[in-house]
């Protein structure tokens, strides 16, 4: 009989008796039967019933907790070294940074997603990335300071504060730590993090390209273990995806493919830590920096180790990569496959990691496990103590991702600055490492507790604190009448208001309305936000702005951020009231102007959508793997709507007339810029016939059933709608008869969260 633990086992049905997919006695999924199904179910993950911790204010307990003693209690870990897993050098310091750097390194600036902000390390595909090897042992080792601070300290807040504490009692001087992590409590469904073949399925060698080729020992094991460590995927993984390849954090350590090549490694990380938004000095000083401590393990082969902890038996106890050899860690650990330490002091900071890179000449080695790396040419070199051998002393080892820093020469001379001003390495390092921790956070309203880094800094998209009186509710009602007087089109305020908010992204809490960015460069230049329309309108804001402010005695001023939003509020009032309902939009003033100077151009044009249904826009100059609806619901997860928000918001920005290009597209009413339920009346009905207008099915016209004649026209983005089946019913709520006011009300609901998306200035986190 089979054991129910063999992975390799087949599925058998014990009823029938016949083989069925999926997990070990599980059905096919919907996904099975139907991979191409929208999955809009993705909007509804992380459920509050998953969370135990749901009637809890997190930002409430942590600062109740006593951070002084919490960081004397990780300190007190990190030296107490245990028989199940033996800390190199009696110092559990270098993999605690090792751990929270691979935390938070998953982050990727184009969508924002990644990083450590949730713990996503404890659960699958990340937490058996072969990348990611023993950090469940870390996090084990942290487990009795979590059990004594249980609800005040989240695994995500714990596991950034180990790595800087770490760094810390090995006497570096960092720049700060903020707590305001919450933890997730189920894997993360929606982020797409490449092609992961580890996945049980055997590589097909077909499928392998260029020097790869007739390499089966590279090959992903069908065991759900990796034979050939991470040299396992063959491709490289398309931008903006941030890795260069999967189940990697950055690159190969031995280069692309494993292929040794440092000026090929030096392409690829840059390539890599540019997606991470790090320039070539952070970089430099976050390798440099990290590879100042500790060492690299291994002393086995990679085909010896056991099943990843997603695969691993139940005796396991949901730990990973078990290795039989030996005791199975200390001495005979295997993590990546590189044996050694970088510096002869690997639990001191200093800058011997640079001295010894640029001073010696480096030779290509194979280490215990058979992968490459590199030992210095020159005998004289220092040596490193063993980890676990009192008295032991070991050449010392350079990875190919090492040696690109010497040989590519943008990064050698960062290199050689530092080597020159250890003082300069030191800062750049301490600023990088607080940046990598941190720059999934968001704004510095949801950082917690006292070692807060008081320096604004630019990736932190940074916004004046408010320093005057706001608006009253009079105000609001003569500011709401003078938008309204000066003729501007109610869809042309609308599409400010709604450019400026909807940007916002959840994943690192980017972008919003508060800051005003929508009068700055480059937002107030990308196509899809209307830029000759908003120019006017912005124009009439500023001097409503300037002549409002000036007209107060007691130092009340409305900001142009807040002149956007109510503007925005005070057409959908308006489209309401011509539609027959009188309704309220809810607004709340407070938002501060930000200046070009505290904005990185560059980095915030990472926030412009490269697709947006919402707008119907869609850059036909990038090349998609995926149909635009995807991407549309994509947007939705970034903005955290549910369905149902999704779904009115859509149909009510399509009859206000929000296309980017102006374009009837979705316009499914004789009465444009009255927020009505026709979208969804028109939708709906079986009175037109839905036919493809072009090849490639992105644009159809909807046609008269009874004459042919075709009466509106509509893309993807408008029909999914209607056609997939969970929208579609949804959609039929807000078409029936009694459909036009719960379509207001729910509109003005979905409107005015979004706005309020980035307030992190006055709501809890």
């Amino acid at each position: 009989m089979q054991s129910i633990d063999n992975p390799e086992a087949l599925a058998q049905c014990p009823f029938r008796g016949t083989r069925i997919g999926g997990a070990i006695g599980s059905a096919p999924t919907t996904d099975d039967w139907w991979p191409n199904r929208l999955q809009v179910e993705l909007l509804h993950q992380e459920s509050q019933r998953a969370n135990p911790l749901r009637d809890e204010s997190y930002s409430e307990a942590f600062n109740k907790l006593d951070y002084a003693q919490l960081k004397q209690d990780v300190k007190d870990v990190l030296v107490d070294s245990k028989d199940w897993w033996p800390a190199d050098y009696g110092n559990y310091g270098p993999q605690m940074i090792r751990m929270a750097w691979h935390s938070a390194g998953t982050y990727r600036i184009a969508d924002g997603r990644g990083g450590a902000g949730q713990a996503m390390q404890r659960f699958a595909p990340i937490n058996s990335w072969w990348d990611n090897g023993n950090t469940d042992k870390s996090r084990r080792l942290l487990w009795p300071i979590k059990r004594k601070y249980g609800a005040s300290l989240s695994w995500a807040d714990l596991i950034v504060l180990a790595g800087t504490v770490a760094l810390e009692i090995m006497n570096f001087p960092t720049t700060g730590f903020a707590g305001g992590r919450r933890d997730a409590w189920e894997p993360d469904r929606s982020t797409y993090w490449g092609p992961e073949f580890w996945n049980g399925k055997p590589f097909d060698e077909s499928q392998a390209t260029g020097d790869h080729k007739g390499h089966p020992e590279e090959m992903v094991s069908p065991k759900l273990r990796w034979v050939g460590g991470p040299k396992e995927n063959y491709h490289d993984l398309e931008n903006p995806l941030a890795a260069t390849h999967s189940n990697l954090i950055y690159v190969n350590p031995e280069g692309p493919g494993g292929n040794g090549d440092p000026m090929d490694s030096a392409r690829n990380i840059r390539e890599s830590f540019a997606r991470m938004a790090m320039n070539d000095e952070e970089t430099v000083a976050l390798v440099a920096g990290g590879h100042a401590f500790g060492k690299s393990h291994g002393m086995v082969p990679a085909a010896k180790i056991g099943y990843a902890p997603e695969a691993a038996g139940i005796e396991e106890m949901g730990l990973g990569w078990h290795n039989p050899v030996g005791s199975g860690n200390g001495p005979d650990t295997m993590t990546n496959g590189i044996e050694g330490s970088w510096t002869p002091n690997p639990t001191q900071w200093d800058n011997t990691y640079l001295i010894n890179l640029l001073r010696f000449e480096w030779k290509k080695v194979e280490s215990p496990a058979g992968a490459v790396q590199w030992t210095p040419v020159d005998s004289s070199a220092p040596k490193t103590p063993d980890a676990h051998r009192e008295g032991v002393m070991n050449d010392l080892m350079m990875m190919t991702s090492d040696i690109a820093l010497k040989v590519d020469p943008a990064y050698r001379k960062v290199c050689e600055h530092f080597l020159n001003d250890f003082e300069a390495f030191t800062v750049a390092f301490s600023k990088a490492w607080y940046k990598l921790t941190h720059r999934d956070m968001g704004p510095k309203d949801r950082y917690l507790g006292p070692e807060v880094a008081p320096e604004d800094f630019l990736w932190q998209d940074p916004v004046p604190k408010l320093d005057h009186p706001v608006v009253d509710a009079a105000d609001v009602a003569d500011l709401k009448r003078r938008i309204l007087a000066t003729g501007l089109p109610v869809s042309a305020l609308i599409s400010a208001a709604w450019s400026a908010a909807s940007i916002y992204r959840d994943s690192d809490k980017r972008g919003g309305a508060n800051g005003g960015r929508i009068g700055l460069e480059p937002q107030n230049k990308w196509e899809l936000n209307r830029p000759a329309e908003l120019d006017r309108v912005l124009t009439t804001y500023w001097g409503m702005r300037d002549e409002f402010n000036a007209a107060q005695s007691d130092g009340k001023k409305v900001s142009l951020a807040d002149l956007v939003v109510l503007g925005g509020c005070a057409a959908v009032e308006q489209a309401a009231a011509d539609a027959g309902t009188e309704i309220t939009v809810p607004f709340t003033p407070g938002r501060m102007d930000t200046t070009a100077e505290l904005t990185d151009a560059e980095s915030f044009d990472w926030l412009k959508p490269v697709s947006d249904g919402f707008k119907n826009y869609h850059n036909d100059q990038v090349g998609y793997r995926v149909q635009p609806e995807r991407i549309f619901l994509d947007r939705a997860q970034l903005l955290t709507l549910s369905v149902p928000e999704w779904t009115v918001l859509t149909g009510g920005l399509r009859v206000l007339e929000q296309n980017w290009d102006y374009s009837k597209h979705g316009v499914f009413t004789d009465r444009p810029g009255q927020l009505t339920n026709d979208f969804f009346r028109v939708l709906t009905s079986m009175d037109y016939e839905w036919k493809p207008a072009d090849q490639g099915k992105t644009v159809f016209n909807l046609n008269d059933r009874a004459t042919g004649v075709t009466k509106y026209t509509a893309t993807r983005c408008d029909l999914i709608f209607g056609s997939n089946a969970q929208l579609r019913n949804v959609a039929e709520v807000y078409a029936a008869d009694d459909g036009q006011q719960r379509f207001i009300k729910d509109f003005v609901a979905a409107w005015n969260k979004v706005m309020m998306l980035d307030r992190y200035d006055i709501k809890d986190a």
